[in-house]
């Protein structure tokens, strides 16, 4: 059996001999279309990854409310009044709410930021400490963000944004318990920022604001009114549910109708969140269908190679048929044949795009992937290729080498 195989394999060669510039281009096909599914899957993936790091980077799946300008007549009160909201209300919604998770409110005032002979007009933000899990503000190694102490005790401490604190302290000091003056008062820096992408934000870059204790920032700039509520639902499903419980519960309390959308101003992430899944879905099945389209024509070509071998072919199909040849075995040479074509077809692919994929990877690209992502050939990945490469292996090779098996042996010792 393993000197029938040999034979085999050295018959294969042979034919390939001679049909070289169409064995060439049948492979070439092949490699290229293997290259194309792992490729475009691959950058497929990282660019979802990357854009989805990139969106959640101000936060996931978070709800920012406003107040807003009531539509709608109620109880005798004309639209275009104005809705402010107030601290107290966070309290109200977490206690009737049950949905709701993690919520803070949130004061936004400009500031002037000095030390030394160095000044910066600033944002800056009074939250909670539950802030910094909503819009993931982590502190970088040394530092912290605001805690529970700082919010009862209204400690005059500032979490800095990292472009802040490098434009006072330089690249490579750690500023933490380093004092820095808000409006001619001095704050204690209790952490920086971690280094995050961010494509979204409804002020500016969180690497460019400061944020100090809702409870001391409400002292400083005797506030009475705040700007905003940021929260998350226990589970992102609820979302919907908790919105509608806010204008319901804010409107009996505000004196609004609770189908007043324009009442409150609302940005769902978790909607945006919802559309980039599908739209990534899409997006891949729509590279993947490209790939498998140029597999395709591969497959053509392959089947194309083995047409040509079996006219080529047909005295020796019919001298062992003749010697006692079955047609099952007949079979499995010709589509044997059409595998090993498909087998050093998708290798070289597979091989190059290996290549590919760890130049993409390479640090000198890193501005690059921070939009598109790190690609990686991941198991999904090569198990979609390697199944795509096997259909196609057996459709392109079937039909010749079933024609060759149902060869009649007299028709076929004429030639």
């Amino acid at each position: 059996m393993i000197e029938y195989c040999i034979k085999m394999f050295f018959q294969f060669l042979d034919d390939m001999k001679k049909q070289k510039l169409r064995s060439v281009l049948t492979i070439s096909g092949i490699t290229w279309g293997t290259m194309a599914v792992i490729l475009l899957l691959s950058f497929g993936e990282s660019f979802r990854k990357a854009s989805l790091k990139n969106m959640t980077g101000m936060g996931n799946n978070i709800v920012i409310m406003g107040g807003g300008k009531t539509s709608l007549l109620h109880n005798g009160m004309p639209p275009g009044r104005s809705i402010k909201l107030r601290e107290e209300y966070v309290q109200l919604l977490k206690k009737q709410i049950s949905e709701i998770g993690y919520m803070s409110p949130e004061i936004q005032r400009d500031i002037n930021l000095t030390r030394g002979k160095e000044r910066n007009n600033n944002q800056c933000i009074g939250v909670y400490p539950e802030y910094g899990i909503l819009r993931n503000l982590q502190a970088q190694p040394g530092g912290r963000f605001i805690n529970k102490l700082d919010m009862e005790s209204r400690r005059r401490v500032i979490f800095m944004g990292v472009e802040i604190a490098k434009k006072f302290f330089g690249e490579d000091t750690n500023p933490v318990g380093k004092k820095i003056m808000v409006q001619g008062i001095p704050f204690t820096i209790i952490g920086v920022m971690q280094k995050k992408t961010q494509n979204s934000s409804y002020m500016s870059q969180d690497r460019n604001l400061t944020f100090i204790p809702f409870s001391t920032c409400r002292d400083v700039f005797g506030i009475t009114s705040i700007n905003r509520i940021i929260y998350r639902a226990n589970d992102p499903t609820d979302t919907p549910k908790t919105k509608e419980k806010i204008y319901q519960l804010l409107g009996q309390k505000l004196g609004f109708d609770s189908k007043d959308s324009d009442a409150l101003s609302m940005w769902d992430t978790s909607e945006m969140t919802q559309y980039f899944f599908y739209f990534f879905l899409g997006f891949e099945a729509f590279l993947l269908l490209g790939g498998v389209f140029t597999l395709l024509v591969g497959g053509i070509g392959v089947a194309n190679i083995m047409y040509v071998a079996i006219r080529e072919r047909r005295r020796e199909i019919g001298i062992k048929s003749a010697l006692g040849a079955t047609p099952r075995l007949i079979l499995v040479q010709f589509m044997l044949e059409s595998f090993i074509i498909m087998f050093v077809g998708g290798s070289l692919g597979i091989m190059g795009a290996y290549v590919i994929v760890k130049l993409a990877g390479l640090p000198a690209l890193a501005t690059i992937q921070i939009v598109m992502g790190v690609p990686v050939i991941n198991t999904i990945i090569a198990l979609i290729t390697v199944g795509i490469l096997s259909i196609i292996g057996f459709a392109a090779g079937w039909s010749p080498a079933k024609s060759a098996a149902d060869m009649d042996p007299v028709r076929a010792l004429e030639f």
